[in-house]
């Protein structure tokens, strides 16, 4: 794995593409009387879903299994939405040297065909990391063993350093798309190293594992640093599009992962990092040639995406990267419809999770619902995820006029309003745009199981760029509501965004 020192480059950041507006913002909540909710929208500050300022950064630690490697792809494709820390190599149950390796340096090969397409990707986003910043963080982690933290590592120091760096108070979201061994040598150097800096260092940590790929989070992290009330999301959603797909997809999303999408969108004629996609191989039982293998950590980052759903303030509210539910401490799962199910104590893995222990049994005709239904938290999002990545691909050969970009959605009022019961709640979505020219189809429905309120709202005007309820006679006091303006142009491939209002019930 290639060692730089030369100095770091950065990506340009983008300027100019949000523009905030000073004004107070309209409805209760915001300093307007409450008997002003049902007068409609006030254009004061609009509240638009692309980032102004400071993207999430993440660390990323893989164990390379092929389906790393699929993810690794969209990941870089989407580095632009990130501030990548680092990339780091570890180990998992499955995967670590001398096992099933890919290797010590198999990111390397991706970084070299990601910098052969970044001249291109920056007309399309100036965001997007220099390929030597990159390098320059791209790391070997703990790798020699499943599990193995005795050893201190490039992988692991580096994860201590922007950890321990007070000049920078961002949330870390430390990503596990295999094992946590390597995440766990960074923290546990720091409880020894460096004990006066622990609860600084939790405070900004948040946690995505895709499964528990080894037992260091409930041996070591867990037993450790749970009292300092990480956000811990751990992920069994992610089968929705990983090896099973076929099992797991309603049928009409099936195309979007078949051999005649994947070709025409990314494997061919879109450069060198998308015709390193691991896509299945003729001969491959059940599938054909060019269909779609898997990418089951891509959940860990796709998080992570700033689309205007919010999912980062709450991981119950749901995002492209799933829906969790609270479980312990701030230790978050996949939220199983099973009334009365009891969460296992110990780890949440294949031998564990509630969607593999069904896909053993095998779906019946009672069960296949609950089964759809489990993962829905990501697949309700494919159609979105899967033309933004073709997107992404286009990125790499073509040029800005000629390829799309996704829309900007703005909201004439506030993101989150008060409203009484039987009140009218009037939503807007004036001032959006597309940076192409494109026209916008616009689509309000209520995200129900984010929802405190456990009824239907019946939105009105639901397909136009304004919108309405009322507020049930039956929500109560503090129950929320929480509706989803999800804004799709009409170029090729259709992009969507979004923006997410919050109604809370007020006395």
């Amino acid at each position: 794995m290639r060692r730089q020192s030369a100095k770091l480059v950065m990506a340009v950041v983008a300027s100019g593409i949000l523009n905030w507006f000073s004004q107070c913002v309209a409805f209760g909540g915001s300093g307007v009387p409450l008997d002003k909710v049902g007068a409609g929208p006030v254009a004061t500050a609009n509240v638009e879903s692309v980032p102004s300022d400071g993207r999430p950064r993440v660390i990323v630690t893989s164990d390379g299994e092929i389906d790393d490697e699929c993810s690794m792809v969209r990941f870089l494709l989407c580095a632009n939405e990130f501030d990548v820390e680092a990339i780091v190599t570890s180990s998992s149950q499955y995967h670590w040297q001398g096992h099933r390796w890919a290797g010590d340096d198999w990111v390397d090969k991706y970084l070299d065909a990601y910098a052969q397409v970044y001249p291109n990707l920056v007309k399309h986003d100036p965001r997007y990391p220099a390929p030597e910043y990159l390098r320059a963080r791209t790391l070997l982690g703990n790798v020699k063993a499943e599990g193995e933290m005795d050893e201190v590592t490039p992988g692991s120091q580096y994860i201590v350093k922007v950890l321990l760096d007070e000049a920078d108070d961002r949330p870390v979201w430390l990503q596990a798309w295999g094992g946590m061994n390597t995440i766990a040598r960074g923290l546990k150097t720091i409880e020894q190293e460096h004990p006066e800096k622990i609860a600084y260092v939790a405070r900004k940590i948040r946690f995505f594992f895709i499964w528990e790929q080894d037992s260091t989070y409930q041996d070591y992290i867990r037993q450790h640093w749970a009292r300092y009330g990480i956000l811990t999301i751990i992920s069994d959603q992610f089968e929705a599009i990983a090896y099973r797909w076929k099992d797991i997809l309603p049928g009409e999303l099936h195309k979007y992962f078949e051999a005649g999408w994947m070709k025409e969108h990314i494997l061919e004629g879109h450069g060198p990092l998308c015709a390193l996609y691991k896509a299945h191989k003729a001969g491959d039982k059940g599938f054909e040639d060019g269909d779609f293998r898997s990418e089951g950590d891509s959940p860990a980052f796709l998080h992570n995406i700033v689309t205007g759903l919010r999912n980062m303030e709450s991981p119950d509210w749901g995002g492209w990267g799933g829906r969790y539910v609270r479980v312990r401490e701030n230790t978050w799962l996949d939220p199983v419809p099973v009334e009365g199910y009891v969460y296992p104590e110990g780890r949440w893995y294949s031998s564990t999770s509630w969607g593999r222990a069904m896909t053993r049994k095998g779906a019946t005709s009672a069960t296949d619902r609950q089964y759809k239904e489990y993962f829905k938290p990501i697949w309700r999002w494919v159609e979105a995820i899967q033309n933004d990545l073709a997107a992404r691909a286009d990125w790499c050969v073509k040029p800005y006029q000629q390829a799309n970009h996704p829309p900007r959605v703005r909201l004439a009022h506030d993101r989150d309003l008060n409203a009484r019961a039987g009140q009218t709640v009037r939503l807007s979505a004036e001032g959006s745009t597309d940076p192409d020219g494109n026209g916008l189809r616009y689509r309000w429905w209520q995200y129900h199981e984010a929802d405190t309120y456990g009824g239907i709202v019946e939105i009105r005007d639901s397909g136009q760029k304004e919108a309405w309820f009322v507020v049930p006679e039956d929500a109560m006091a503090k129950q929320t509501i929480h509706v989803v303006c999800e804004v799709t142009d009409d170029g090729r491939p259709p992009l969507t965004r979004y923006q997410r209002v919050v109604v809370t019930v007020v006395p």
